[in-house]
Order: structure tokens, then sequence, then C-alpha cells
């Protein structure tokens, strides 16, 4: 009789601290799952400023239509990118052709002396921040989920549960590019 206790209270133990570990799994996994939705949001108000951007650069630059073309495709790359890993790759990309626009006021002091073009480079650089901070955080958040997952005794039912690693948002072989210094030509 007193077996059968030890075997129940056993079980109840298992199934309490199953549970426990998919609460926290749920939990991990809904914070990355907001932090990515931060980076989105931060992304989109990338995305409404470059049209702008390049559209005041035209005005002084109409010369310089590849770079401005480039820019253009880049953040429609970016827009239609879905999943962190090809997000990553499309924001490298457009952060590139950005940082080759950007260099063109550099040719153009009219350009850079224009207050349009001034506020609209200070709120890329204020975005481009946010940006950074936001993609801190959500891996962050991923390696958090990712050890979670993999710690006894979450891995012995992580996959049951249905929990799979989470993938981070890195520049991957693509960091040279987006840190290579932009050449400007003329």
């Amino acid at each position: 009789m007193s077996s059968g206790w030890i075997v129940l209270g056993v079980i109840i133990l298992l199934v309490f601290l199953a549970f426990a570990m998919y609460n926290r799994l749920v939990a991990l996994s809904q914070r990355v799952g907001q932090a990515f939705a931060d980076i989105d949001v931060q992304l989109k108000q990338r995305h409404d400023l470059v049209p702008n951007l390049v559209e005041t650069v035209k005005g002084y630059a109409s010369h310089e239509r590849g770079t401005l073309d480039d820019v253009i495709k880049a953040r429609n790359s970016a827009m239609s990118a879905q999943g962190p890993g090809q997000v990553a790759a499309a924001e490298n990309q457009l952060s590139g052709a950005l940082g080759r626009l950007i260099a063109l006021s550099e040719a153009y002091p009219d350009l850079k002396a224009n207050a349009n073009f001034q506020q609209l480079s200070s709120e890329l650089s204020d975005l481009e921040n946010k940006i950074a901070a936001a993609r801190r955080f959500f891996n962050n958040a991923v390696q958090e989920y990712n050890t979670g997952i993999q710690q006894m005794p979450a891995a012995l039912f992580a996959g049951t549960f249905g929990f799979t690693a989470k993938e981070f948002f890195d520049l991957g072989d693509s960091r040279t590019q987006v840190e290579a210094v932009p050449t400007v030509k003329f």
C-alpha cells in the first residue's frame, strides 16, 4: 500500500515538473517572438524612411541612378524577406546600400546642408541604433530559449512538446560587406 502512494507521488511530481518545463519553454518562445516583432517594427519604420531619403537625394544627385536604384531594390527585398535568416541577410544588403547613399552626401555640400536630408539622416541614424538594440535583445532571447530547450531535464521533453532551436539574427557571411567602407565613384 505505501509503495503505491510513493509511485503515485512520483508520477504526480513528474507531471508537475513536465507542466513547469512546458510553461517555461512557452514563455521563452513567446519572448523570442515578441523580440522579433520589436525588430520588425523598427525595420518597418526604416523601410518607410528610405523612399523619403532617396527622393531627397534624387534632387541633388540625380545622375547617381545606380546607387539610388540599389537602395530601392534592397528595400523591396528587405520588405519581402521572411524569418530571421532571410530578414537579416536582406537588411544587411539594405544597410550597405544606405551606407553608400549617405556617403554621397559628402560629395554634395548642398545636399549635406539640406534640412530635410539632415532630418532624415538623423532619423535613420536613430533607427539604426534602435534596430541594433532590438537585434541584441532578440539574440539574447534566442540564446535563453535555445539554452532552455537543451538543458536537462527540459531537453528530455522539449522535442516531444515541439520546441526546436531558433535562429539568431546574425550578419553571418555578409559581415565583411557591412563592415566595409563604401566607395563613392564619380
